[in-house]
């Protein structure tokens, strides 16, 4: 049916104030919460103040929002077809010169190939020193990105400082910032059949201070609400996702839990490309739930450690960046 002018005027209309409640109000149609970066440090008081407003809730009802404003369009496009290129660009033989040497690698290649997931990537120690893989097309096109993204990082850690009713830099220091220790994984998910419908990655949750995705063709992720529903993850375009990690849940006693996600391979007819980004404390910080989240009704809730010990807990490397939260968890008293 044909519609008017002012009609498609209209719902136009319509559709942006809703998507302009939707960055405030992220019951909307029960998705995950969008905060604006740029708003976050709006010189308007009130927006400002808002926006801070709905980012502790994102943290603290969903683990997890998408971000956009935060790094430019073109840098993240130039990142995705850099990783496109190098996948297209080199064989396994060439990549496979990264399979696992020891346990202080800081790049290593993955090849996982069966009926239940069929993937490679390619993970890569970032900050506090870059790793710069030989293949300068993808270490010029992530370079960009992680630079903007570690500006992001700095930025929302003020913001979710302020959430908790902290200074800025509380976060920052807490977690040594200035010597974090970040691991970018990237990942190619060629076309595949086989294994459509099958489990690629089982729920978990991710160590750090919060992982940040970008990718070019939405796949099978999934986030568990902490109501407890399976909601997928539709990255809109030029949006990261953002996902709180264990390690804020552990700074906040649980405040803010870490996201707990899953991947269903469901659409495994197209090569996907997609680029996680797990932005940790240092490896030397000393990370337990702060005194200012703990009282008589909410005693401690996980044994404190360092990053680095933390990561090797259950016999995994650095590079490994695997979750240890539930050997973490202390035992609940009777």
């Amino acid at each position: 049916m044909a519609h008017s002018v002012e009609m498609l005027g209209q719902e136009c209309f319509d559709l942006k104030n809703k998507a302009i409640a939707h960055l405030h109000d992220y019951s909307f149609m029960d998705e995950i919460p969008t905060i604006d970066y740029s708003l976050l440090f709006s010189k308007d008081h009130n927006e400002r103040a808002k926006s801070l407003e709905h980012l502790g809730k994102a943290c603290q009802d969903f683990g997890c929002f998408y971000l956009i404003n935060g790094v430019e369009e073109r840098v993240v496009e130039g990142a995705l077809k850099g990783i496109s290129d190098y996948f297209e660009l080199t064989n396994q033989e060439e990549r496979s010169e990264y399979l696992k040497k020891n346990s202080m690698d800081r790049i290593r290649w993955y090849l996982r190939s069966d009926a239940g997931e069929n993937r490679e990537n390619l993970k890569i120690v970032t900050h506090p020193e870059y790793h710069c893989p030989r293949n300068l097309i993808v270490a010029n096109a992530i370079g960009e990105y992680l630079k903007g993204m570690h500006e992001v990082e700095l930025g929302l850690a003020k913001a979710i400082s302020t959430t908790l009713g902290y200074e800025e830099t509380y976060i920052e220091k807490e977690f040594k910032l200035e010597a974090e220790f970040d691991v970018a994984t990237l990942n190619l998910y060629p076309p595949s059949l086989q294994s459509k419908g099958s489990t690629g990655l089982a729920e978990h949750t991710d160590p750090g201070f919060f992982v940040s995705l970008i990718q070019d063709v939405n796949g099978g992720l999934q986030v568990l609400s902490h109501q407890g529903n399976w909601i997928t993850v539709n990255i809109p375009r030029n949006t990261i996702f953002v996902g709180i990690g264990d390690h804020l849940e552990i700074l906040t006693n649980g405040k803010y839990k870490s996201h707990i996600h899953q991947v269903i391979l469901d659409n495994n007819e197209v090569k996907r490309i997609s680029m996680a980004t797990l932005h940790g404390p240092s490896l030397d910080t000393f990370v337990a739930s702060a005194p200012g989240f703990i009282n008589d009704s909410h005693p401690p809730t996980y044994r404190g450690m360092t990053y680095k010990e933390s990561l090797e807990l259950n016999g995994f490397d650095e590079i490994d960046v695997q979750s240890s939260l539930i050997q973490l968890q202390m035992p609940l008293s009777l």
